[in-house]
């Protein structure tokens, strides 16, 4: 079990043993403190180990976005998510990250109709669930055609598949078959 410290002790510090440091910062009465935490854990023979388990332990604690550039996970999550009638979400995240890349101001223009239309106007039919204040944020952010005006609803979306459906994927048997057959490690 890591130790929180509360200052620093690089010099007592033994050999053989693992630090991590986190920032953290605390709003105390408008004022923002910077508190430094060193995380000692004692690196042992198992923890140096590289093997399928502890990889398949980090890539679960990773976040949703990284772990989605790997084809494999997006494709076999992407299935998940069209078994469970919600494919949607990973539809308008993909359908923002190219909108992203998109250069010409005038295809930007028509690329983000395109998008609130068919995810985040009321009536659309693959309506993505998000709330009233941000979709309007969207809807006026549109007129500057900017690569960055759908990133609050994409990171709204991006949080509620990590809260609810990557979980049950992770669970599911379809996330087994790919760990067993070695192909989302690659």
């Amino acid at each position: 079990m890591p130790k929180c410290l509360s200052y620093k002790f690089n010099d007592l510090i033994p050999s053989g043993w693992k630090t991590r440091k986190f920032n953290v910062l605390l709003r105390r009465k408008g004022q923002k403190n910077n508190i430094k935490c060193i995380l000692v854990r004692k690196i042992t023979e198992n923890s140096l180990r590289v093997d399928r388990s502890t990889k398949c332990q980090s890539e679960d604690n990773a976040s949703l976005g990284e772990l989605l550039k790997n084809k494999y996970y997006l494709a076999a999550f992407r299935e998940f998510l069209q078994s469970e009638f919600s494919e949607e979400n990973i539809e308008f995240w993909l359908a923002c990250r190219e909108y992203r890349e998109s250069t010409a101001p005038a295809h930007r223009f028509l690329r983000a109709t395109d998008i609130y239309q068919e995810f985040l106007h009321p009536m659309a039919v693959k309506e993505v669930n998000i709330d009233q204040c941000t979709r309007d944020k969207v809807k006026r952010s549109m007129a500057e055609t900017t690569p960055w005006c759908f990133d609050e609803a994409e990171l709204h979306v991006l949080r509620l598949m990590e809260s609810d459906s990557w979980p049950r994927f992770l669970r599911s048997s379809a996330c087994g078959r790919l760990r067993t057959e070695g192909l989302i490690w690659n």
